[in-house]
């Protein structure tokens, strides 16, 4: 520093004077501006000189000399504001210069201040201005810094064993990612067509190498961070750069003042504090006054450039630094700020910008100082050079003759060498050598006096002779065995970095002067012998508080420890041993005291670890939470932590079974009780944690390696193995690796066995020295290498080891930076790799250099299965050498290129080769290629070397004519199986004929496909080897979009040549026209073989449709034209192949969507009525003109072959339906006409004369023009023969319609039914069409619904007479619609069932409807259903009804149902007064209700005693109390006509029980089925029916708990029944654990019933003995009708013996067989007995298992059951019920089927829609939980139209969607898709 100025040695005025050249050659340099503001402090009167000066010619310098000279001759105090504001205003001034004129110009300024009152000549904004404090205050902190800085220098350099050199230690330039939170974890292609560029890696990769010294130069008023590990020596740098500063060395200039802040030091400083206390109180404290710290400050302000701030350590630091949004908004510095806000106020440039600022940390905190920093680098690790330096130095100090044996120990060991590349563990290593050498060496010395004494026994043995056996353990002389040494110092180094930690502290811990050796303890296995001594010479107590120290500082992330934190004799031992580095620390006042840390941090961790493993203070779930692995991919979101998060790792290496003894030790000393046990549970716990991580798929890749990394540390083999298992492939992304990594995942995969593994590395920087490492996995079966950083000298040095992996089987090395030098290495290598089978070099730069080196290895290596080589910059000439290359090899499979993306190769395998007889043929595909001529020849040179090849495709590119016609030239020659594809080689014409040759130049073409217009496509078929000749082969021409002219046609016919044998011809979508129609129908004849014919989209007008038409007719092998849009869209031809002229066949002539006129439709049918087989002729979806309908009916006649019409969607209005159905009087051949304007339309012809027509007109319009068109309708269907059906549904009639319709029905031939549905009928209407019950004679039944459903059908008979039905329901009736329905029905006698159901009929109108009854309607039977009737009101109606004057002579209420049935005619006859009230002739009586409460029980039990004739009573209440029960019983008792009576589900109470055995003797009929008894009653009952011997039908269902006595008395009551005719016992149920001989019993018991004509015995559970038993009464059974055997257990043979019982009840109607075991044996026998069975009409075999075969066995049987009218197949097992379903339609009476739960398919569905227009009584279909689709249910749909009596079909369960079960719900209400 300059010397200080004394204000007496001169004045302002001499020093300007003085320094006046210089002041005058600054000045000159400055701008206008400043030289003005200096000139404005002269005073007034040399204003005038200053205008002179500065407004003439004279020049600036003299101004500026004038200017000096004047203030050179001032007072002082003017010349020190002047040279003031030069200081401030000037920039340029010299350091030296600045100070000199500041510090006299203060002096000055001060003593003027204080010697008068004088104001300075200075303006007030001036004054605002920053003084400048003096020079030296700022010097002489600066110098007291530097001894500072020294001073710790000394104190950190002592016993260093290596110079600190910056130009020696390595730097690497880092580029920060200032974009990304976090790294991308996977490569990935942005341009699949260009190479993939590089991802963002890990963060910032290094880019450049440099030492130290020249990284840090240029770093002067920047912000620069330094990263690098733990221990790499960040701290020693710095300090460093602090000593060479102060000694004015180094990058940072001396006259900058030098601050050293370190993280962990400012981690003290709670309080905030101004950046004066940080520099005066907590870095240097100083005794200074405060103006004086002021000035220093105030300096620092306005100079900041001329600081360098130093922060150290801030992985450190406690807090993240906040990155400041506004970074020139600066920081109050008046107010006192957290330190965190100083610290990022500096890096953020809010505070001193300009200033120096230097940062070290360690990588993972980069991310936190992200856009902060204008440069980063990171330390490098030592390289072995580097160590073996250290190595050599540190002995060479300690102990200089092992330094050799401790390097060559230190590079023999993978955990000693990788520790060894930071630089604090390197210490540490030497530190654990050292100790382990001199034990070896002691052990030496050992072995030489033992060898001595040994030599001196040989010489004794030596007496007894040459030949005498030397003992063992004596070596022969001169034998020396250094080998052997170094083997056993080496095996004496552990296997696991934790091991090395225990025994490295153990060296630590000896290095006490106390415990040098000592080796007198006890020796213990499992750790070298330096550990063991260590262990137990210790006692090991120290070391137990040494790890609760260690803890304690990781639980409070403390790692700085006070003097009073440790205990003093571990202090002492710990200092003394070099395990605690000693450090100073600054307490917030200032004050220094002396601190301790572990020699490194992971020390510290280990010893944590340590401390989990032995103590029970640290819990199991404290360990859980500890225990987490750690990645390293860093976020700014991460926790901060000092420590390097090793701790796991050590606690996983503790876990190990090899440290069990030291951690027992250790435990002991903790106070453990059951050390071993507890130990060894704690290592439990941590390997299963270790196993939970292994089968986590969750882990990202740094994850996996840190968990490869633990289980190493456990030496656990079965961990190693389940981490594979979980992962085959190990995913490593984006991070840096080091040949310890390398280590770690060895470990794994050799632990995997022959298990297949893999390793993909993507973006993973890492040194050659990894792939060293890399060769040591034994197992790997897949290699990936995925980044730009690999490029030739990665792949060279990949060569080198590739060899070794003898188990590879697939490498990849794609996205990389190779070319083709490094290609040709790993080609050279992959020779000697005869297990690979996969490589992938994709995206790489090989060129077709490269590719040629791939491809000259390919047939050498016999395993390959793939080779992919896209994306690596080349042109079609690398696509040709590969297929050169591979068209050798016999087991290429495919060669794929794609422009110059993609390129690949692959083989047959040799086990694929084997495995089928006929050998994998191969496919070559060079897609998007510039091909030409020459190239082309090469290739198909090529190409017919191959020996097969199943599809060449060479498709894309460009071509021309000639190198299309070259290819051709070639095709013969090629061995192709199955195609070539060419798409986009075809542009012309010419080109086309060229390809079209094939088929007659190359026998083996069967197919070609060419469009020219785009997409343009060519593709030729071959015959794929088949041994067939060329003219028997099927061959395929489509020239489809072509633009081919009809001269070109002559072209195509050429070059097809001789070829007869195509069966396919497409000309569509091409300009041919008629003219081209007509060339093609002409070349007809030479096609012999040609099936299809497509001229669709070809323009033809309607004269090519007629010469269409009579090619149809002319030619015996053309049988159907479809032809769409009047030829313009669509146009078919399809041949037959039966050339037979006899057998018959019908042709199809279509026109579809097309307008027809009248001259077209005549010239067409002219041309067609020349056709002399079989026709059918459509008109779909077109539009006919005027007359055309007309002229089409004139010609039909003539069209003898005609079989059917089509006009669907063509007939629209109600006139050309007319005229179309006008045919029936004059075309005999007519069988059906159905027209719709929006279905379908047909009309249908037989050849010969039908005897029934039917027809249907729907959905017409008939209103209007006083129904003139249904006047024609009717005019011409009377004029008909015989009418089958007419359906005139939907056609708007309503009642005035309706009524003329009519009024004709008595003159037309109807046989079935009339249909006028949904035609808007009112009330008024429906009597009309109940009239006709009247008026017409053959009416049998009238159906009337005006509901949603609108049905409305009038059915008929053959012949008059017979019964007559009325339905009507849900037509909302009044009363007088329901009295004039009364006259009317009254006057139909032959009347026998009127239905009204749900007409919302009341009370009184019933009752006035059956009043207005004529007596004359004997027999029949009425029924009334309305919701409100039950109950109380049924008893009320029931009691109305028996008050009139009627003959009812039954009346029944079965709950909301009313049926009256009149006396018949006989009946009547006999009871003479008809006058007489009903109760008089009322007999049957019928009351079933849910409940009836009091009242309406008495109202029924009043009433029954005034029915004097009445002989039947039947009452069912489900709610009844015991009372009403009993008062019934006992009316029923009094009325002495009663003989048949039926109760059901009652309670019968003793009294109740005792009231019916007194009913018994006088009843011929009895049900009491479901009723409850007591035990005393129901053997009561039992006891009376051994007397009731007339009973005629007995009912006792669900008589349940029938104990031993009841069961006999029943027996025996059945005995005595000789005169029964029905019997229903089903469900009867004994005791549970009761022998089942009492079942044959009862069965024996039936023998004598030989009149019984109905029998139920449902689920009795008899199985074959009951069966056996049956089967023998059968045949005395003549007269049974009807036997129900449900849930009897009956086998499949049994059912079979059954049937053949049954044989013999010819009269039998109903037979049920439901839930039993039957099978095909079963329905086999029933195909031979049911034919017998000629009344038989219910069939029930449901929930059974029948077959395939018996459902076959079981439709014939069915065919011939005329009289079937209910057959029930619900689940029988199998689904194949299509056989069943063709069945029906022989049985012409089928009422009900059942199909549900039976898997049953669409071709059911379709099989009952054929069936379902020939059962015409068919009213339900159950087809539950099937699979039936839309296609079924769309058949169904359609056959619906011809069943009007089908009322629903059920298909809840089937594979209908919701919206298509409303949309066919909506077309068809009859389809019921809901579970009820």
């Amino acid at each position: 520093m300059d010397e200080e100025l004394d204000p007496d040695d001169g004045n302002v005025n001499s020093i300007l004077a003085q320094e006046f050249s210089e002041l005058l050659r600054i000045l000159s340099c400055q701008s206008d501006s400043v030289i003005m503001q200096l000139g404005q402090t002269m005073p007034s009167d040399a204003v005038r000189f200053n205008r002179q000066a500065t407004a003439g010619s004279v020049a600036t310098s003299d101004y500026i000399k004038a200017m000096l000279e004047y203030f050179s001759n001032t007072d002082t105090a003017e010349c020190s504001n002047f040279l003031q504001r030069v200081c401030l205003l000037c920039e340029g001034i010299p350091m030296h210069l600045e100070s000199k004129l500041m510090s006299v110009a203060g002096y000055a300024c001060n003593a003027t201040s204080s010697g008068t009152d004088q104001q300075p000549l200075v303006s007030p904004a001036e004054e605002q201005l920053p003084k400048r404090p003096r020079i030296d205050y700022w010097e002489q902190y600066k110098s007291e810094v530097a001894c500072l800085l020294q001073k710790r220098w000394k104190r950190l350099s002592e016993g260093l064993v290596k110079d600190v050199q910056p130009d020696k230690i390595w730097v690497s330039i880092r580029t920060a990612n200032r974009v990304k939170d976090r790294p991308d974890q996977t490569p990935s292609s942005k341009e699949r067509g260009s190479r993939t560029p590089e991802p963002d890696g890990d963060y910032g990769w290094p880019e450049s190498r440099l030492t130290l010294e020249s990284f840090l130069q240029g770093c002067v008023g920047k912000v620069t961070v330094l990263a690098g590990q733990a221990g790499s020596g960040k701290t020693l740098l710095m300090s460093c750069l602090g000593h060479q500063w102060a000694g004015g060395l180094g990058p940072i200039p001396s006259s900058h003042l030098f601050v050293l802040l370190e993280f962990r030091q400012l981690n003290l400083l709670s309080s905030p504090l101004s950046l004066s206390e940080l520099l005066f109180h907590h870095y240097l404290p100083t005794n200074w006054d405060n103006d004086a710290k002021q000035a220093i400050v105030d300096y620092l302000l306005c100079n900041p450039e001329q600081s360098c701030w130093v922060l150290d350590g801030y992985d450190e630091f406690q807090e993240k630094l906040k990155r400041q949004n506004v970074r020139n908004e600066l920081l109050d510095l008046e107010k006192p700020l957290p330190v965190a806000d100083l610290i990022s106020g500096l890096l953020n440039r809010r505070l001193l910008a300009g200033s120096t600022v230097l940062v070290t940390c360690r990588l993972r905190d980069i991310i936190d100082l992200d856009g902060l920093s204008d440069k980063v680098g990171q330390l490098l690790s030592w390289d072995h050079h580097e160590i073996k330096e250290y190595v050599n130095s540190f002995f060479s100090v300690k102990d200089g003759n092992l330094g050799a044996d401790a390097a060559d120990v230190l590079f023999s060991s993978r955990h000693l060498l990788a520790m060894s590349t930071l630089p604090a563990l390197c210490n540490i290593c030497c530190i654990f050598l050292q100790h382990l050498l001199h034990q070896h060496r002691d052990t030496e010395e050992n072995q030489m006096l033992e060898k001595k004494g040994a030599e001196a026994t040989k010489k004794d043995l030596e007496i007894y002779g040459k030949g005498a056996q030397i003992p063992d353990g004596i070596s022969k002389k001169g034998e020396s065995q250094p080998q052997r040494a170094q083997s056993s110092t080496l095996a004496q180094i552990p296997a696991t970095q934790t091991q090395i930690y225990l025994t490295a502290v153990a060296a630590f811990l000896n290095q006490h002067p106390r415990r040098r050796g000592g080796n007198g303890g006890p020796e213990t296995t499992g750790f070298p012998q330096s550990t063991e001594f260590a262990w137990t010479a210790l006692h090991p107590a120290e070391l137990c508080e040494l790890s609760w120290l260690a803890w304690g500082g990781l639980e409070e992330s403390k790692i700085i420890f006070l003097e009073e934190d440790i205990p003093q004799h571990i202090l002492e031992l710990s200092v003394k041993t070099g395990l605690f580095s000693q450090v100073e620390f600054r307490r917030p006042d200032g004050s220094l005291v002396n601190a301790y840390c572990f020699v490194h941090l992971t020390v510290q961790e280990f010893l944590a670890a340590l401390r989990i493993m032995t103590s029970s203070d640290v819990s199991d779930a404290h360990l859980k939470k500890r225990f987490n692995l750690k990645t390293r991919w860093t976020t700014k979101s991460d926790q901060k932590t000092v420590f390097t998060d090793s701790l796991y790792l050590y606690v996983c290496g503790l876990a190990s079974s090899d440290c069990i003894p030291a951690l027992v030790l250790v435990a002991k000393a903790a106070g453990l009780k059951g050390a071993q046990n507890w130990v060894e549970k704690r290592q439990s716990l941590v390997l299963n944690l270790m196993k939970a991580l292994c089968h986590s798929a969750a882990l990202t890749g740094p994850k996996i390696l840190q968990l490869c990394h633990c289980v190493q540390e456990s030496q656990n083999r079965q961990l190693a193995q389940q981490v594979v298992s979980v992962r085959p492939i190990l995913e490593l992304r984006n991070f840096w690796l080091v040949p310890s990594d390398i280590d770690a995942l060895a470990f794994v995969v050799n632990s995997a066995g022959e298990s297949a593994v893999g390793l993909d590395f993507g973006a993973c920087s890492m040194e050659l020295e990894c792939l060293d490492a890399l060769s040591r996995c034994r197992y790997i079966h897949h290699l990936s290498f995925r980044s730009r950083k690999y490029g030739d000298k990665f792949a060279e040095k990949l060569s080198s080891v590739l060899p070794r992996f003898t188990t590879l089987r697939k490498l990849e090395f794609c996205g990389a930076s190779l070319t083709a030098a490094g290609a040709a290495s790993l080609a050279s290598c992959l020779q000697n790799c005869p297990s690979i089978n996969e490589l992938n070099f994709s995206d790489n730069n090989l060129q077709d250099k490269g590719i040629r080196h791939i491809a000259d290895i390919l047939a050498k290596l016999q395993n390959l299965a793939s080779v992919k080589l896209g994306r690596n910059n080349t042109s079609l000439k690398a696509a040709e050498c590969l297929v050169e290359h591979v068209s050798s090899c016999l087991n290429f499979q495919h060669v794929h290129a794609d422009g110059v993306k993609e390129l690949s190769v692959t083989f047959h395998q040799k086990s694929d080769s084997n495995s089928h007889k006929i050998k994998p043929e191969s496919t070559v595909r060079l897609l998007n290629q510039k091909w030409t001529k020459a190239d082309m020849q090469n290739l198909s040179k090529s190409l017919a070397g191959c020996p097969s090849l199943s599809v060449l495709d060479l498709s894309g590119g460009k071509w021309d004519e000639e190198t299309l016609k070259t290819l051709t030239q070639f095709v013969p020659r090629f061995s192709i199986t199955e195609r070539i594809i060419l798409n986009g080689s075809c542009s012309s014409v010419q080109c086309v004929v060229a390809i079209t040759a094939l088929l007659s130049d190359c026998p083996s073409v069967t197919d070609i496909h060419i469009r020219l217009q785009d997409p343009a496509q060519v593709s030729v078929v071959f015959s794929g080897g088949r041994e067939k000749t060329a003219n028997v082969l099927s061959k395929t021409l489509c020239l489809s979009c072509c633009y081919l002219q009809p001269n070109d046609l002559e072209k195509v016919w050429k070059s097809l040549g001789t070829s007869s044998g195509l069966s396919e011809l497409d000309l569509s979508c091409n300009k041919l026209g008629d003219k081209g129609l007509k060339k093609l129908l002409d070349f007809l004849s030479r096609l012999n073989k040609v099936q299809q014919v497509n001229f669709s989209d070809n323009g033809i007008s309607v004269d090519g449709v007629v010469m269409l038409a009579d090619a149809l007719s002319s030619s015996n092998r053309l049988t159907h034209i479809y032809i769409s849009d009047g030829g313009k869209d669509q146009v078919m031809l399809q041949f037959s192949s039966d050339r037979s002229h006899g057998k018959l066949k019908t042709k199809l002539f279509r026109v579809n969507k097309s307008s027809l006129t009248p001259s077209d439709v005549n010239k067409v049918c002219r041309k067609l009525v020349q056709c002399c087989l079989s026709l059918e002729l459509e008109f779909t979806q077109c539009s006919f003109a005027e007359k055309s309908i007309e002229n089409m009916l004139r010609v039909l006649p003539k069209m003898s072959s005609l079989q059917r019409l089509n006009v669907s969607y063509s007939i629209t209005s109600t006139t050309d339906a007319l005229t179309l159905i006008s045919c029936f009087p004059d075309n005999h051949r007519v069988s059906s006409v159905e027209l719709s304007p929006q279905g379908e339309s047909f009309i249908h012809f037989d050849e010969v004369k039908v005897e029934q027509v039917n027809c249907r007109l729907t959905d017409f319009s008939f209103r209007g023009d006083n129904f003139v068109l249904l006047d024609r309708l009717l005019d011409t269907l009377q004029q008909a023969r015989q009418l089958s059906y007419i359906d005139l549904s939907g056609n708007q009639l309503e009642d005035e319609g309706v009524r003329r319709l009519l009024e004709s029905v008595p003159r037309l031939r109807v046989s079935s039914y009339i249909n006028l549905s949904k035609n808007r009928l009112s009330q008024l209407g429906l009597l009309d069409v109940v009239r006709t019950l009247c008026t017409c004679t053959n009416v049998s039944a009238v159906e009337v619904s005006l509901g949603e459903e609108e049905r409305c059908l009038i059915w008929f008979r053959q012949k008059g007479g017979g019964e007559k039905t009325l339905s009507v329901r849900d037509s909302t009736l009044q009363r007088d619609h329901l009295l004039r329905l009364a006259t009317i029905v009254s006057n139909c006698l032959t009347l026998t069932n009127v239905e009204l159901r749900n007409n919302m009929l009341e009370s009184e109108w019933i009752e006035s409807f059956v009043t207005v009854l004529n007596l004359n309607l004997g027999g029949c039977a009425i029924s009334i259903e309305e919701c409100w009737i039950g109950a109380e009101e049924a008893v009320h109606l029931l009691c109305r009804c028996l008050q009139l004057s009627k003959p009812v002579q039954t009346i029944r209420i079965d709950h909301t149902r009313l049926q009256l049935v009149l006396m018949n005619s006989t009946e009547m006859s006999q009871a003479g007064d008809f006058s007489l009230p009903a109760q008089s002739a009322a007999k049957n009586i019928s009351f079933f209700s849910n409940r009836l409460d009091v009242e309406g029980a008495e109202l029924l039990c009043s009433l029954l005693p005034s029915l004097p004739n009445l002989t039947s009573i039947s009452v069912g209440i489900k709610d009844s109390s015991v009372s009403v029960v009993e008062e019934l019983l006992h009316v029923i008792l009094m009325s002495t006509s009663i003989q048949c009576l039926n109760l059901s589900g009652f309670f019968m109470s003793d009294a109740a029980a005792q009231t019916v055995m007194k009913l018994l003797p006088r009843l011929r009929s009895l049900s009491i089925s479901h009723c409850v008894w007591s035990a005393a009653g129901r053997l009561q009952l039992f006891e009376a029916l051994k007397k009731c011997s007339a009973l005629e039908d007995l009912c006792l269902d669900a008589a349940t708990q029938l104990n031993e006595d009841c069961w006999r008395c029943l027996v025996k009551a059945l005995r005595n029944m000789t005169s029964l005719q029905i019997l229903e016992l089903n469900e009867i149920v004994k005791p549970s654990g009761e022998s089942g001989a009492d079942v044959l019993d009862l069965l024996a018991g039936m023998e004598e019933l030989t009149q019984i004509q109905e029998i139920e015995l449902g689920g009795w559970r008899m199985a074959d003995r009951g069966i056996q038993k049956l089967t023998g009464i059968l045949p005395a059974w003549k007269d049974l009708r009807k036997i129900s055997l449900s849930k009897n257990l009956v086998s499949d043979s049994s059912g079979e013996k059954l049937l053949e019982a049954l044989r013999t009840c010819s009269h039998l109607e109903e037979l049920h067989l439901s839930s039993n075991l039957l099978g095909d044996l079963t329905a086999a026998r029933m195909a031979l007995v049911l034919p017998s069975m000629s009344h038989l009409s219910v069939l029930d075999l449901s929930e059974n298992r029948i077959g395939n075969e018996g459902l076959r066995s079981l439709s014939k049987a069915i065919m011939n059951l005329k009289s079937l009218r209910k057959i029930q197949l619900t689940s029988v097992g199998d689904s194949e019920l299509s056989a069943v379903a063709a069945s029906l339609r022989h049985c012409p009476f089928i009422q009900d089927v059942g199909f549900g739960w039976n898997n049953c398919g669409d071709d059911v569905a379709q099989e009952l829609a054929k069936v379902l227009p020939l059962c015409h009584d068919l009213t339900r279909i159950d087809l539950e939980c099937n699979s039936v689709s839309a296609v079924g249910l769309g058949a169904l749909v359609k056959a619906l139209r011809s069943c009007p009596a089908l009322q629903v079909i059920r298909l809840w369960k089937n594979k209908v969607s919701l919206s298509e079960a409303q949309g066919f719900s909506q077309m068809e209400r009859r389809l019921n898709f809901s579970s009820t």
